[in-house]
């Protein structure tokens, strides 16, 4: 078989060697993968995957465009567009979140994004992300700040938005709160469309858990995207006037009976222990001073011994008349003389006199009177009284 020329393949390998890309082509560089948007409250982020290259140490650069549905143009995202700077930047993220009215994208247009990657004069093919309306395809999460203040039977509510939505005719965020007793069943409320709201109707003293949810409305899309339920709090509801005014009868009520069984428990315990309670705190009964004075010296005649140690206090008697007692003395006086004599000396009624007992014998009386002053019953201290007696036998 005769081989063809060489000359008839020649046209065929400079086609080929036309369509074969150059060594500098731009689209030589990987393109960057998974290409993301991140739409989070007020948050907007693009994020992609990093370009590697083997055998490179200088870095890759990455490029970010934009372009509204509208005009169709494209545009680098940089500080004169914008008012951020996504154009040759080595991270792997672009955040272009609205925080004022020249930074950032309007929420409510369609944006479209598209990356690549560049290392100086080599490029890689662009990747776009599917275009968005951040108030359309945004995640609403929970309220930002949340206070709760216990009432009379009523939880007070004061919450914050998610964001900032700004001066809007058309978006606005209304609240859901879903509420119930410890261990009850949940009831919500809503929508609520101020910060402000009042859970009236609860029962005083009671502890409830509440969760709240932000809403977005766009009303000229009739959009309404839920968000997210804030974490529970639980809270416990002050008393109103009627539970305070039973809870202050029943508080006196139990005092009272506490205080009325204590009473009862310590006289049932005093009657039934009562000898044993006046052993424990009565003192034991003591010599008086004089007796043991006495019993330390029985030589000493007692009466001497009281005289002898009797204070100027121990004086201080008031009158007394002691008839029965006088009478008696005599009737034995005069029985002891009849009976030592055989005759009976006068008595006066008073007492003794020493006129009277100048008759008697001292030798022949049994008991022989001592001439002295005699016995006055009234208006005389107990000691002279007790001296006047001991002078008789």
């Amino acid at each position: 078989m005769r081989r063809p020329s060489p000359l008839l393949w020649l046209p065929l390998l400079l086609q080929l060697g036309a369509a074969a890309p150059p060594a500098d082509s731009p689209s030589q560089l990987p393109a960057p993968q998974n290409p993301r948007i991140r739409l989070y409250n007020a948050e907007q982020v693009l994020s992609w995957e990093p370009v590697s290259l083997s055998n490179e140490t200088r870095p890759v650069v990455y490029r970010v465009q934009f372009k509204y549905t509208v005009n169709g143009e494209w545009s680098d995202l940089n500080n004169q567009s914008v008012g951020v700077n996504c154009s040759k930047i080595t991270a792997t993220k672009c955040n272009f979140t609205r925080t004022s009215l020249t930074k950032g994208f309007d929420p409510c247009h369609n944006i479209t994004l598209r990356v690549r990657a560049e290392l100086q004069d080599r490029v890689s093919a662009w990747m776009t992300v599917p275009w968005f309306v951040h108030y359309q395809n945004v995640t609403i999460g929970p309220p930002k700040k949340i206070w709760v203040t216990p009432g009379e039977g009523s939880l007070i509510i004061k919450l914050s938005p998610p964001f900032d939505i700004g001066v809007s005719s058309t978006v606005t965020f209304s609240y859901y709160v879903h509420y119930w007793e410890e261990a009850g069943i949940q009831q919500d409320k809503g929508p609520f469309m101020r910060n402000f709201i009042v859970l009236n109707d609860l029962k005083p003293l009671r502890i409830y858990c509440l969760q709240v949810r932000a809403q977005l409305s766009w009303s000229s899309r009739a959009i309404d995207i839920p968000g997210h339920l804030s974490n529970v709090s639980c809270h416990r509801t002050i008393a109103d006037a009627s539970t305070r005014l039973q809870h202050v009868i029943l508080v006196s009520v139990g005092t009272f009976l506490t205080l009325f069984g204590l009473a009862g428990a310590c006289l049932a315990v005093i009657q039934r222990y009562k000898g044993l309670i006046k052993h424990w705190f009565h003192s034991p009964p003591g010599i008086p001073v004089q007796v043991e004075e006495y019993l330390k010296n029985p030589a000493q005649p007692i009466l001497e011994a009281l005289d002898n140690h009797s204070s100027l206090t121990d004086e201080a008697w008031d009158p007394v008349c002691v008839v029965s007692l006088l009478e008696k003395v005599e009737d034995d006086l005069q029985s002891t003389l009849k009976q030592s004599t055989g005759s009976i000396p006068k008595l006066a009624g008073a007492g003794l006199r020493a006129s009277d007992t100048a008759d008697v014998p001292a030798q022949d009386s049994k008991f022989p009177l001592q001439k002295g002053p005699s016995i006055h019953a009234c208006g005389d201290t107990w000691s002279s009284w007790r001296r006047r007696v001991h002078s008789f036998p």
